[in-house]
């Protein structure tokens, strides 16, 4: 009779189980405990970022938010999910989720802090269930730590860092799902996780290392990783490959034209990979002086010093396998956690974000439960082997350090309500950021303090003598302050650098305009509707130089592009009904000042103006019927 064989868990190695426990389980049965808990966590991270909620737009919001026209448009779902040539990454559900933000809330950005916000306390939650799956009775606060670490205001107070916060829940319950799978054998678990880390996956690229994690984890249980285990991360591997080269593509896509970003030879790149670990790494434990922008140290030649970290994190892995029986495989699932999640950051391929600074606080968002988990399996550790006089210090210490932390990043997050905070406090650490000089210059610019912009731009462009967009904001700065011949001299100058910008040409036709340098102006204007067709500024610019030179026709299709693009403005179809009252269109005129006061019944100028037309229209006579 041939035996039965029970069906195995693919995960399940050919060795004993040795699943090494740090304290008692749970405690999941005192749903009250678990309830007061949760609500620490809430309010704890409520407060934190409460500073943040009714913040401005910062940074690159406009890039990627207030000037997308796939979120705004429509149909932009679409164009998220199948036209993905748009976009700047292929992050098609992070997008989604603004798309449906801005189709919601506009330009108002309490909406979008409250999503972030929410998704923050969220993750911070699902840390502690996370933590408590590895029977750690402490989990509770390993959530709470998470909520409200000073290193996780960036990504949560800055609305573009959407991607991390959006990402970050489906990659935790994706975890969760593949720990119950290991420990049960359930393929709805399996799948579950799988289809989770797809989801954080289109959120964004980064969450790439997850297949490498679950090999870590299944280490971590079963004491070595064999080919049954391999079997179950390949689709996990495949969907990482398949995403990872989109990611790539785009990267490309994007880099075109763009100055590349130089790391440096072989010695460079790895005083870099060592120095940005080690940052990353101090900064977990001391996050103090956090800075949207850090100094950029020099990698090119090397120092010595630098290589210093890969000396330490070896002698650490070391120290941490010889006890790997005992607590040291706790501290390699910890390190090898934050270490993982790290890889794609410290400098092995080129980020955008290198141009300006070699490490930034929101990269250390995932990266950051690694340590957390250390810190409570350490403290359960230590528990053991104090008396119970000593207990209530710790306890103390404790709730010292976590009040520190929490009132430190209610600071922090203060800074990021507006550009001309955020970045005069960046200034403060670092005078050296010519990213900060540029994007005050820009928002005192907006705020009306012109010659402090001024100043602030040429600070940039000092430091960096090619960068376009500090030329272009001291040229607008310059037409803000009516200094006509010094803003040419930017706009050109940018043109020079960047022939095929958008938005400078228009620019400079405002200023030759203003010199009556018609023809010039016109030219400029025509070039830039060409760079930038959807530019409704542009079409009405070029409008306003072709009414200054008679010519109607011309001025009708282009405000005719105007209200294309912008049907529900009622200036530009007054303006338009204007253009064709010149151009003799009389009917035409007044059917767009009826459209204009249709949609704002109080524009006075529109009531005056098609008054006057009607007045103008012949009188058609009246037909009179036959009878007997």
């Amino acid at each position: 009779m041939a035996k039965r064989h029970k069906k195995k868990n693919l995960a399940r190695e050919e060795v004993p189980e040795t699943r090494p426990s740090t304290g008692k389980a749970f405690p999941f049965a005192n749903w009250k405990l678990r309830l007061l808990q949760a609500a620490v966590i809430i309010m704890a991270g409520w407060w934190v970022f409460s500073p943040t909620m009714h913040g401005s737009w910062l940074w690159d919001d406009d890039l990627l938010i207030t000037k997308n026209a796939v979120v705004h448009d429509p149909a932009g779902l679409w164009k998220i999910w199948f036209e993905p040539d748009k976009l700047f990454d292929y992050f098609p559900l992070k997008v989604s989720v603004e798309w449906a933000e801005w189709h919601l809330w506009h330009d108002d950005t309490l909406g979008y802090h409250l999503t972030t916000i929410f998704l923050h306390i969220l993750s911070a939650l699902l840390v502690w269930r996370l933590l408590g799956k590895f029977s750690l009775r402490y989990a509770w606060l390993g959530g709470l730590l998470f909520a409200i670490h000073p290193v996780t205001v960036e990504s949560v107070a800055w609305i573009s860092e959407l991607k991390n916060t959006l990402s970050l829940p489906p990659f935790l319950l994706a975890m969760c799902a593949f720990i119950d799978y290991e420990k049960q054998g359930r393929l709805r678990d399996y799948f579950l996780s799988l289809g989770l880390f797809l989801v954080a996956m289109l959120c964004k690229t980064s969450m790439i290392m997850f297949p490498f994690i679950i090999l870590l984890y299944i280490w971590w249980k079963r004491g070595r990783i064999g080919m049954k285990a391999v079997q179950v991360s390949v689709p996990f591997f495949v969907i990482s490959f398949v995403l990872g080269l989109v990611t790539i593509w785009f990267l490309h896509l994007h880099a075109i034209g763009q100055n590349p970003i130089d790391l440096g030879g072989l010695f460079s790149q790895l005083a870099l990979e060592g120095t940005s670990s080690a940052f990353y790494f101090t900064t977990c434990f001391w996050p103090i002086g956090l800075s949207p922008i850090y100094p950029k140290w020099t990698i090119d030649p090397p120092s010595l010093i630098q290589f210093l970290p890969w000396p330490i994190l070896a002698g650490m892995i070391y120290w941490f396998w010889t006890k790997k029986t005992d607590w040291g495989r706790h501290a390699l699932l910890g390190l090898g956690f934050f270490l993982i999640n790290l890889l794609p950051f410290i400098g092995f391929t080129p980020a955008s974000y290198m141009g300006f600074s070699w490490v930034m606080d929101h990269i250390l968002y995932i990266s950051l439960i690694g340590p957390i988990g250390l810190v409570i399996a350490a403290m359960e550790q230590m528990e053991g082997q104090f008396s119970s006089v000593i207990r209530p210090v710790g306890i103390g210490m404790v709730t010292v350090v976590m009040a520190f932390l929490a009132w430190e990043s209610h600071r922090y997050a203060g800074m990021f309500v507006n550009n001309i905070t955020l970045w005069s406090y960046v200034l403060e650490r670092n005078p050296d950021a010519w990213l900060a000089h540029n994007d005050l210059g820009f928002a005192l610019e907006q705020a009306g303090r012109i010659e402090e912009a001024i100043q602030h731009d040429k600070q940039a462009i000092a430091m960096r003598p090619y960068y376009a967009d500090a030329h272009q904001n001291l040229g607008k700065a310059y037409l803000s302050a009516g200094r006509w011949e010094e803003a040419i001299a930017e706009d050109e100058e940018v043109i020079k650098v960047d022939p095929h910008r958008t938005g400078i040409r228009g620019n400079l036709g405002i200023a030759l305009l203003r010199l009556n340098r018609l023809q010039e102006a016109i030219e400029q204007f025509q070039t830039e509707v060409k760079l930038d067709p959807e530019n409704i500024a542009t079409h009405n610019n070029l409008a306003i130089a072709l009414i200054q030179a008679n010519r109607f026709p011309e001025v009708v299709e282009q405000l005719q592009q105007s209200v294309r693009l912008d049907p529900g403005s009622a200036n530009a179809h007054s303006n338009l009904g204007f253009a064709l009252g010149k151009a003799g269109r009389i009917p035409e005129a007044i059917e767009q000042y009826e459209i204009a006061l249709k949609i704002n019944s109080n524009d006075t100028d529109a009531q005056n103006q098609l008054t006057q037309l009607q007045a103008q229209q012949p009188i058609a006579p009246k037909t009179s019927s036959s009878g007997k």
